[in-house]
């Protein structure tokens, strides 16, 4: 990458576009987005580390799409085994399914519909489906009617032997097509295994899920810098983490360092990942001490207080600039983490040298995220986030101590500790997010001349732009 001009300060992602150039690349889908940092996932996505963002359900969804989820290091680590070891149980392919029997209720389906974004809920007799409810199904109906009066019955039911063959996700497809449905159960020897929407057997001609060396779904496992820290990461290295994040809000200092010498002395065969960092100097001194990768970020999260509490940060695109130099010329790698709000800043970020994107608050707002869906006084969907360093995230983190010392620390917050992430009504889940970011990465590959990252990475040519030509770039779908 390179400027098209000198900057005369530290840039965010707002402050610069890409140039176009003279491009070979034909079509989007010709574009590889696959990282070399050897986490193994095929799109450069990343969800964070945060208690209300990442989780089992997101972690399925993400890697079957080629992403990564990390696993918040306040989950206790019998949590994060069972979590992990219910991933990778998981199809590459096929959805996990919400199930009731028959004799169900509406209450409890309507409790079970939002967890997932298909949206639909399997009713299953000796595990083999009956049934299927949608939230449609259950208006207009005592909530305590028995699922069995108001699902659709003999619903089209595929296969997997069907799925999983040659061509089987567009035969699905035209099966589904055909009978007007847009989701369907999969049976395996008439048993439930799945389930499968139209949407999601385009989606997996156009993705490749990111799976383990046993075809496994991959997850990441975050840890902290306190206490004893080989022995945490031991136990999530058994429990089969694929990735280990060493993680603080400042991992340039003495105790990261000590942290990263005790997860090298495992012998750890999987990438980790320590920070987080802003200079070039704190990636040397991460990658001396054993990270194979450093996370790029200090205050530019959504949910993060942490610059205009302390003034310590710095602005992300500059950030990362600087730390991917560094790290490229040590021959390791950095994830951005933090600031992204749209498919543009995944590209520049990309662009500036990150082999990932980390997203956090973006992804709060969906049905994968942990914690129900709230509705607002308007009526319009919402989920609670917080930051990982507020008063309510240290006051979970510090549960077990007592309750003076958790009054005491719970002073210190630099996060918001509650904030309304609202559903998007035309992205409600990741996977639409995923679209919309993979996208416009695709996108600006093929207008740079990229068939890969580390294309985009050395063709790409970074202009300055002042608020005025920022603004002119948004759309305005509402008219003038």
């Amino acid at each position: 990458m390179r400027f098209a001009q000198p900057p005369a300060t530290d840039l965010t992602y707002a402050d610069v576009f890409l140039d176009p150039d003279r491009s070979a690349v034909a079509s989007r889908l010709d574009v590889d987005l696959a990282s070399s940092d050897g986490t193994g996932t095929t799109i450069p996505v990343v969800v964070a580390n945060m208690t209300a963002v990442s989780g089992r359900r997101m972690a399925e969804t993400v890697a079957r799409r080629g992403g990564l989820a990390v696993l918040p290091q306040d989950v206790p680590l019998d949590v994060v085994a069972d979590v992990i070891r219910r991933v990778k149980a998981c199809h590459p392919v096929l959805d996990t399914p919400v199930t009731l029997p028959p004799d169900g209720t509406v209450i409890d389906a309507l409790h079970l519909i939002p967890k997932r974004a298909h949206a639909a809920l399997v009713v299953v007799d000796d595990g083999r489906p009956v049934g299927v409810v949608t939230e449609a199904d259950c208006r207009g109906v005592d909530r305590f009617t028995q699922l069995h009066e108001v699902m659709t019955a003999g619903p089209l039911v595929l296969d997997a032997a069907l799925v999983e063959g040659p061509d089987g996700l567009r035969a699905a497809f035209s099966r589904m097509d055909e009978a007007r449905r847009r989701v369907a159960p999969v049976v395996r020897d008439g048993v439930l295994a799945g389930i499968l929407t139209r949407i999601g057997a385009l989606r997996s001609t156009l993705y490749t899920p990111a799976l383990d060396r046993s075809g496994a779904l991959r997850v990441g496992v975050a840890i902290g810098i306190n206490g004893d820290v080989a022995a945490k990461a031991k136990t999530a290295l058994e429990a089969g983490a694929d990735v280990l994040v060493v993680d603080t809000a400042h991992g340039h200092q003495e105790r990261m360092i000590e942290a990263l010498h005790a997860v090298r002395g495992l012998d750890p065969q999987v990438p980790v990942v320590a920070g987080n960092v802003v200079t070039a100097e704190g990636v040397r001194d991460l990658v001396a001490a054993g990270a194979d990768v450093v996370k790029v970020g200090v205050g530019p999260g959504a949910m993060c207080t942490t610059r205009m509490m302390t003034a310590v940060g710095r602005p992300q695109f500059s950030a990362v600039v600087e730390c991917a130099a560094a790290a490229r010329a040590l021959g390791r790698h950095v994830w951005a983490d933090g600031g992204v709000r749209h498919p543009r800043d995944v590209a520049l970020a990309l662009a500036a040298g990150a082999s990932q994107v980390m997203v956090g608050s973006w992804f709060a707002g969906t049905l994968e995220s942990p914690g129900d869906v709230q509705l607002d006084e308007q009526g319009r969907p919402y989920k609670e986030s917080y930051g990982m360093a507020s008063a309510r995230a240290v006051a979970a983190r510090t549960s077990g101590a007592g309750a003076f010392d958790r009054a005491r620390k719970a002073l210190f917050e630099e996060g918001i500790s509650t904030s309304r992430m609202y559903l998007d009504p035309a992205r409600p889940g990741v996977e639409d997010l995923l679209d919309h970011i993979t996208s416009g990465v695709r996108s600006a590959c093929t207008y740079v001349g990229a068939t890969t990252l580390e294309e985009l990475h050395a063709r790409a040519v970074v202009g300055l732009q002042s608020r005025a030509g920022y603004e002119e770039g948004r759309p305005l779908p509402a008219g003038w």
